[in-house]
């Protein structure tokens, strides 16, 4: 009888345990759904559409279940809102405006949705890399500290209490910035001919999917870099520019990788978020920081208000649809008001 009792005892907190187990599970997928409901995928290549998809899930799904466990808030990293783009063709100056606002809201926004069923929530980490490579891309070292103070003012006064920031400047405190770039690199980052191997290789058929990944990013930071250069006054010929730009993208991505390390080593229970857009079972998530906008970021854009809601445009793009210039309650320009038919606009440019 005794036997008995004790049986039913051990079968009952058996049942709760694994109840638990599969709560625990539960939690975490709906979480991680959550996310891949705004993950950035490439346009191309190898992709998935299934948001249950077990490849893209296995290196980030494990972080989410272990912090469901403990009844801790997951944790995620983000290396992101570095600065503004030194061309003032595709920002309205070097501090956060309305962009910055609209992607700091919707990640808030993400974070309260997700507290509604997991208590304890999300917290989002963005390690800001601005100082990471402000000398390779042109931005101006006072910008990227008026950037990052501004940044943090703004969080708090969303009231994003899930939201805090991290860069070079928190790691490396006694130290001027050329010093702050220089440990970081000896510390974690690869050589140059490591990378460009890489590269190569991610333009064969045969290539890994972190081989395809640095060919996509190593294209895409081209891009960009030769865009930021191409504004008035400039009398470099383009081809010295596109040159000069596949040169320094290579530096980029260097210190970008280090920089991964780095945040890596520092928070090694988060799950990695990334702005670039990620192929099916990569070790980062792709997400977008607004969530309707395609290829385009806060700090190369501007936003637009349309009668649809927001848009990310370069700021000459905005101009070209005579769209009207709006500014803050202190003066400072926010973003760019469009009252015609953005899509009408965009058919006669």
């Amino acid at each position: 009888m005794e036997n008995t009792a004790l049986n039913s005892i051990i079968t009952h907190l058996i049942g709760n345990f694994e109840l638990k187990k599969s709560s625990d599970l539960e939690v975490a997928k709906k979480i991680f759904f959550e996310i891949m409901r705004f993950r950035r995928i490439p346009e191309s290549g190898t992709s998935c559409q299934d948001l249950d998809c077990q490849d893209c899930s296995s290196p980030h799904l494990p972080k989410i279940i272990s912090a469901v466990k403990r009844n801790d808030p997951v944790t995620f990293v983000l290396p992101a809102f570095p600065g503004k783009s030194p061309n003032l063709e595709k920002v309205l100056g070097p501090l956060p405006d309305q962009a910055e606002r609209l992607s700091l809201h919707f990640l808030g926004t993400l974070c309260q949705r997700i507290k509604k069923y997991y208590s304890p929530g999300i917290k989002i980490i963005l390690c800001s890399d601005g100082r990471v490579f402000s000398d390779v891309v042109g931005m101006n070292e006072r910008n990227v500290t008026a950037y990052q103070v501004k940044l943090d003012i703004l969080i708090k006064d969303l009231s994003l209490s899930d939201i805090s920031t991290f860069n070079l400047d928190d790691f490396y405190k006694e130290s001027n910035f050329g010093q702050m770039r220089d440990e970081l690199m000896k510390r974690y980052g690869n050589s140059l001919e490591f990378l460009k191997h890489k590269i190569r290789n991610g333009a064969t058929t045969s290539a890994s999917s972190e081989e395809q990944e640095a060919n996509r990013m190593y294209s895409g930071i081209t891009r960009f870099l030769f865009e930021d250069s191409l504004y008035a006054g400039q009398t470099k010929s383009r081809s010295a520019i596109q040159k000069e730009s596949r040169s320094k993208a290579y530096e980029v991505i260097r210190r970008s990788n280090a920089w991964s390390e780095l945040i890596a080593e520092r928070f090694p229970d988060a799950v990695r978020l990334s702005i670039h857009p990620q192929m099916c079972g990569s070790k980062k998530l792709g997400i977008r920081l607004i969530g309707n906008e395609h290829w385009m970021t806060p700090w190369h854009g501007v936003a637009v208000e349309t009668k649809d809601g927001y848009v990310l445009l370069k700021r000459s793009e905005a101009e070209a649809l005579n769209a009207k210039l709006i500014h803050s309650s202190d003066g400072c320009p926010s973003h760019y008001e469009l009252i015609t038919d953005l899509r009408y606009e965009r058919t006669i440019i």
